[in-house]
C-alpha cells in the first residue's frame, strides 16, 4: 500500500480534499498541505480541525511552503515528508513541474485540470497531447502512476463514460456533458472556481462532433435542459479538459460538453470582456505600472471559498448518453446533485468545491490501495470505474442513473 499525501493548493478544492484525506487517513496516513502561502494552508488544517475530521488522531496534519514551479524544492520536500501520492490542486501552471517532481521522487501524481501556459489561452485540442502526454513513455518505463484530470469534470464524467460502456452500451451515438449551478451565492458576481482559469476557458469553444474538432464561439450556441433537482436550466456549449482525452478513448461520434449559465452571468461576463478585463495580455498604466487586467479581476472578485457560508441551492453535474443496447435505441443520464448548505456544513465549502475536492481523495484511496496503482500515465477514462464510483458514492458524491431521462432539447445558435 502507498501511504501519505501531499496535496499542492490553499485554494476552496484543496480545503475540501484536506477534509476528505483526514476522513479518510486510516487509508491515506499522514497528510501535508503545501502551497506558497503557509498560512492558507493552516488554516484550511484549522478548519479540518474544528471539524474534528481527522479519522485517526495518530496519523499527522501539517503544512509546508512550496513554489510548485521549483521542480528541486518540490522532490525535497515529496522526499522529506515521505509522501506517495501527490495531489496537485494548485492552479494549472504547475501542472507539469509536479508532474516531473513525482517521476523523479516516485511518489504518485494526480491533478485536477489540463496543464496550461500562462503565455497561451485555449490551445488547439487535443491539450494533453500538448504537454502531460509528452510524458506518457517516461511514466511508464520508470513505473510512475500519473492520473490526469480526476476532479469532477474532468474526471467523474470520464468515469461516466467508462461506466456507460462498460454496463450499458454496446455502441455510443453521443454523449453530452452537462454541469449546472442552480445556487445563488448573494453577490453581484462571481466565479465558481479560481476567475483566472475560469476566464481563460472562454475564449473560443472547441468541440467534438462528429469525430472531428469544431470551433465555434463562446456562449453561442445554447439549450434549456430539465435537471433532476435543479429543474430548468439553460446550459451553453463549451470547451473542456475531458473532451480532448475523452475524443481519444471513448467510441463515440459526438462529445459535447456544456456548462449552465444564468442571463446575468452571461451579460457580466460580456461587458467585462468587451472593456478587456478578462484579457491575459499585459498593459501599462498612465503611471507606468504595468498590470495583466485578468489577474486585477481576479483580485477583485470574491474568492470562490469565501463565497461557501451563504450559498444555496444545488448542482447538478452528468452525462446524457444515447447509444444501442442489445440492438436497441437507449438513452440514459448519469448524474451526481450536490447542496451548497449541505457542503457548508460538513466542510465549510460550498459545492462547486466539494465536486472538485472529493473525486482525487477517492483516486487517492484506488492508488492507497493498489487498485488504481497503474504503474502509468493514465486519464480516468482508462481505468475501471466501478470502484471509482463506489468510493464516492460512500464519501459524498452518489451516482444516480436514470433510464429514459427528460430528452434533450434543440439546441439553438443565440449569435
Amino acid at each position: 500500500m502507498r501511504k501519505n499525501v501531499l496535496i499542492v493548493g490553499a485554494g476552496g478544492v484543496a480545503h475540501v480534499a484536506a477534509h476528505k484525506c483526514a476522513q479518510n487517513n486510516d487509508i491515506l496516513g499522514d497528510i501535508c498541505i503545501a502551497s506558497r502561502t503557509q498560512n492558507k494552508c493552516d488554516q484550511i488544517i484549522e478548519s479540518v480541525l474544528r471539524k474534528k475530521h481527522l479519522k485517526d488522531t495518530t496519523k499527522k496534519l501539517y503544512s509546508r511552503q512550496l513554489n510548485a514551479l521549483d521542480i528541486p524544492a518540490a522532490v525535497k520536500l515529496i522526499k522529506d515528508t515521505n509522501s506517495q501520492i501527490v495531489i496537485n490542486l494548485a492552479q494549472a501552471y504547475v501542472n507539469m513541474s509536479l508532474l516531473q517532481a513525482c517521476i523523479e521522487s516516485g511518489a504518485a501524481y494526480m491533478d485536477t485540470a489540463i496543464h496550461e501556459d500562462p503565455d497561451k489561452v485555449c490551445e488547439n485540442p487535443p491539450w494533453y497531447a500538448n504537454y502531460e502526454w509528452k510524458r506518457k513513455e517516461l511514466c511508464a518505463e520508470k513505473g510512475i502512476t500519473a492520473i490526469l484530470g480526476v476532479g469532477f469534470d474532468p474526471g467523474v464524467v470520464n468515469a461516466y463514460c467508462a461506466l456507460a460502456v462498460k454496463h450499458y452500451f454496446d455502441k455510443i451515438d453521443t454523449i453530452d456533458i452537462m454541469d449546472v449551478n442552480a445556487g445563488n451565492h448573494g453577490k453581484y458576481f462571481a466565479t465558481n472556481f479560481d476567475p483566472e482559469i475560469n476566464f481563460r476557458e472562454f475564449k473560443k469553444v472547441w468541440t467534438w462532433i462528429d469525430r472531428k474538432w469544431v470551433e465555434e464561439k463562446v456562449h453561442s450556441i445554447k439549450m434549456e435542459y430539465d435537471f433532476p433537482v435543479a429543474g430548468k436550466q439553460p446550459v451553453y456549449l463549451n470547451g473542456h479538459d475531458e473532451l480532448h482525452s475523452l475524443s481519444k478513448f471513448i467510441d463515440a461520434n459526438s462529445i459535447r460538453f456544456w456548462m449552465g449559465f444564468g442571463d446575468h452571468y452571461i451579460n457580466v461576463f460580456s461587458v467585462l470582456t468587451n472593456l478587456g478585463l478578462t484579457s491575459e495580455k499585459p498593459i501599462k498604466t498612465a503611471e507606468g505600472v504595468e498590470v495583466v487586467p485578468l489577474k486585477v479581476l481576479k483580485a477583485i472578485l470574491p474568492d470562490p471559498l469565501s463565497l461557501a457560508k451563504n450559498y444555496t441551492g444545488k448542482t447538478c453535474i452528468g452525462n446524457y448518453v444515447k447509444g444501442t443496447k442489445d440492438g436497441k435505441h437507449r438513452e440514459i443520464f448519469i448524474y451526481n446533485t450536490c447542496d451548497h448548505a449541505e457542503c457548508y456544513k460538513e466542510v465549510e465549502s460550498q459545492a462547486i468545491c466539494y465536486t472538485a475536492g472529493v473525486p482525487p481523495v477517492a483516486a487517492a484511496m484506488l492508488v492507497a490501495k493498489g487498485d488504481w496503482d497503474v504503474k502509468k500515465m493514465a486519464n480516468v477514462e482508462e481505468l475501471d470505474p466501478d470502484g471509482f464510483i463506489e468510493i464516492l458514492n460512500r464519501i459524498g458524491l452518489p451516482t444516480i442513473i436514470e433510464e429514459n431521462p427528460a430528452p434533450l432539447p434543440e439546441s439553438k445558435r443565440v449569435k
